[in-house]
């Protein structure tokens, strides 16, 4: 009796071993992502819809199960590089605690789940296209994974194109059409941090860094950092002219949405600053969800895009 206790009691500790290492895997932090699902809620201003909130929402685990299934396909895809990379090493996978029949396990589970959720959002919006969004999405990360991830800016602009896609699964989740001025705010936004981690990677690996992502070998440091300075300064004129247009004005009723371009701005620079700190070895990406003086600036722009869109709109 007691033998079988304790077998019983190993079984649901590796169990229990085995479910916070999937959830690991599935990097829940970089769900943040996914909340670009809910940009055509608010500005198509139906945030005090609870119907659309909750497609909103649903949608939004929808893409948080797909980029977690992404995330675990890589990490089985790049296995022995990461296992060599100075801090991906440590993921449950790259580390050895988590083995890859469990994770493809996950993958299969968080993939179902994905779809699940979509048709189910095709359901409740009444709409029939969400869930080829979701598909679409995994199927350009299997292409990314495949072999776009080895060119050179072609990488780059899958990011681009996952975040259009976010935007374009919100807005068939509420009904809506996203605007161009939105969809190109996204495009260059995504654009702007891929380059941002592609700057940290060849900074923090050095000559080694084709070792760890062979892509980085056809990247170069300054032309790079030119991209990134030029992809700026186009975000912020653009959502500086999107802000100040007369369609913007005459849909929000309000002229006061230009006052939330500083925190636009300012984001921006924060995380340029994060790509060079020397001392960080984690990507600008990752620390930006750790780094107070960006989390506070994003919480103040949704915020004070909140109050101009609802508050002061006539």
């Amino acid at each position: 009796m007691v033998a079988s206790g304790r077998r019983k009691a190993n079984d649901e500790f590796r169990r229990g071993q085995t479910i916070a290492l999937w959830f690991e895997t599935l990097r829940p932090r970089q769900w943040v992502k996914n909340l670009f699902v809910f940009l055509p809620l608010v500005f198509a201003k139906y945030l005090d819809e609870s119907g659309r909130v909750l497609d909103a929402f649903l949608a939004f685990v929808s893409f948080s199960a797909a980029s977690g299934a992404v995330y675990v396909l890589n990490d089985l895809r790049d296995l022995e590089a990461d296992r060599r990379h100075p801090t991906k090493k440590q993921r449950p996978l790259a580390s050895g605690r988590l083995a890859q029949r469990d994770a493809k396990w996950l993958l299969g589970g968080v993939v179902i789940l994905a779809l699940g959720l979509g048709l189910l959002v095709d359901v409740l919006s009444g709409g029939r296209f969400f869930t080829l969004v979701v598909l679409g999405y995994l199927l350009l990360n299997v292409a990314y994974s495949g072999g776009l991830k080895r060119v050179a800016y072609v990488d780059v602009a899958c990011i681009a194109a996952g975040f259009l896609l976010r935007v374009s699964g919100g807005a068939m989740a509420v009904s809506v059409h996203p605007t161009g001025w939105l969809l190109t705010s996204t495009a260059l936004l995504a654009g702007y941090l891929g380059l941002g981690k592609r700057a940290h990677e060849l900074k923090l690996l050095g000559d080694r860094a084709a070792e760890h992502r062979p892509v980085l070998a056809q990247y170069r440091p300054l032309h790079v950092s030119w991209a990134m300075a030029v992809l700026g300064s186009i975000t912020v004129v653009g959502y500086i002219v999107y802000t100040t247009t007369a369609h913007t004005r005459a849909f929000f009723r309000t002229d006061r949405l230009v006052w939330t371009v500083p925190f636009a701005a300012y984001g921006l620079f924060r995380f340029w600053q994060l790509v060079v700190d020397d001392r960080r070895q984690d990507s600008p990406t990752d620390a930006m969800l750790r780094d107070a003086p960006f989390l506070v600036n994003i919480v103040l722009w949704g915020l004070s895009i909140v109050v101009v869109i609802y508050g002061f709109s006539r």
